[in-house]
């Protein structure tokens, strides 16, 4: 720990750092700083590559040229006490707890919250590196926008049939109906859904002139088409990439044990299991819950942040940090900009009978999709004794409660 002096009494801080200003980033900067602002005793530090936040969930708009207001990291932290530091997490030495950013400059800390996140995975496929465009920050999407804008007739391939798969094509449909879409992926659009929501996902897809292809992979991305497996091939003058994602080597170069994908063990307070000192959420998180390990989303990274934030701060208080609970609530998917689906799910994230389409459907998204901007807003505002956050478009308090 640091000390500083004053009036000749020496002060010990603890120094928390926060690696990513994603989703469940910052909600962990937010949550924890508006808590210990009038602490001073404890520092929080935020470091991502980017000033300006990036809203994921819309960068499918983005890549179809439309405009997204411009939200910006420093100003959001403004009042809170906290740090914010710009820069490339290049190394983290969790035994000497630091962190290198930009191979320049070493930050110490004495508790660590990792939440550097994930990207496309465009290593396991040979040429995709090369030849695809992805959707992992909003200089990404510019550039794909900036393609189809000038491409004026032809193909668009896009390789993955998920949620990111689906509102892709859907949007670049719309925008550009002079273009032929061609989803691909080894399951079906929506598969995941009830047959009534699936049924109603796939119709829209036709309606919107998207070609799809279920039962298929892309084995090769080449100049002008990509392989399948077991022979043939699409010709494509622009290639999507939404299959799979990966996250950092940092995490596993650092010691800190990883699952079979590199993502951080933790424990059920979401500590690293081999480095208590180190909180992991969001994406970079293998975060095991009593139907499995969760997937990354924004409606599950969000509350890992919180928690670890409330976590932290029993932690200083001498208390045991609780257990990590989360279920899943629903999966909203848009479809262009005036059409949608959304399916409300049981916790384990399994389809419930009930889902919502079209015009609420369209509304329901929309409002789910710009929560996370005001509810950091709301955490800024909060008293110290609660926690907020989103589930379901709702927003709970939580008290950080007895032992």
């Amino acid at each position: 720990m640091s000390a500083r002096h004053e009036t000749g009494t020496a002060i010990t801080t603890h120094r928390v750092l926060i690696l990513g200003g994603g989703y469940a980033g910052m909600s962990a900067a937010i949550q924890l700083s508006a808590r210990v602002k009038r602490r001073e005793d404890v520092q929080v530090t935020l470091v991502n590559a980017q000033e300006r936040f990036t809203e994921r969930m819309r960068l499918h708009m983005t890549a179809t040229g439309q405009q997204l207001a411009e939200l910006s990291i420093p100003s959001l932290l403004e009042g809170t006490g906290a740090q914010f530091v710009r820069g490339w997490v290049t190394a983290v030495d969790a035994d000497a707890r630091t962190v290198r950013i930009d191979d320049d400059r070493v930050l110490h800390y004495d508790t660590l919250v990792y939440g550097l996140g994930s990207v496309a995975d465009t290593t396991a496929v040979p040429g995709v590196d090369d030849h695809a465009y992805t959707l992992d920050g909003p200089q990404d999407a510019e550039l794909l926008a900036d393609r189809l804008a000038r491409l004026g007739s032809g193909t668009v391939v896009v390789a993955g049939s998920g949620l990111t798969g689906v509102e892709s094509a859907a949007e670049i449909a719309e925008r550009h109906p002079e273009l032929d879409v061609v989803l691909l992926g080894r399951d079906e659009p929506g598969a995941a859904m009830n047959p009534k929501a699936r049924t109603y996902l796939q119709s829209a897809l036709d309606h919107l002139g998207v070609e799809v292809r279920s039962g298929v992979e892309v084995v090769k991305a080449l100049p002008g088409s990509v392989a399948l497996a077991g022979g043939g091939s699409i010709a494509a003058d622009v290639v999507l990439w939404t299959s799979g994602t990966r996250v950092s080597p940092l995490a596993a170069a650092a010691g800190l044990a990883v699952d079979e994908r590199g993502r951080i063990v933790t424990d059920t307070a979401l500590r690293s299991v081999s480095h208590p000192d180190v909180y992991a959420i969001g994406d970079a998180a293998a975060i095991r819950q009593g139907y499995g390990v969760m997937h990354g989303t924004c409606q599950s990274g969000m509350p890992t942040g919180v928690h670890a934030a409330v976590s932290i701060i029993r932690t200083l208080k001498g208390k045991r940090p609780k257990p990590f609970r989360f279920g899943y609530y629903h999966t909203p998917v848009s479809l262009g900009r005036h059409d949608a689906v959304v399916q409300f799910t049981r916790p384990d994230d399994s389809p419930r009978r009930i889902h919502l389409t079209g015009r609420m459907a369209v509304r329901y998204k929309e409002t789910v999709t710009a929560s996370p901007w005001p509810t950091f807003g709301r955490m800024k505002r909060m008293p110290a004794s609660g926690a907020f956050w989103p589930h379901g478009g709702r927003f709970t308090r939580v008290t950080e409660g007895a032992e």
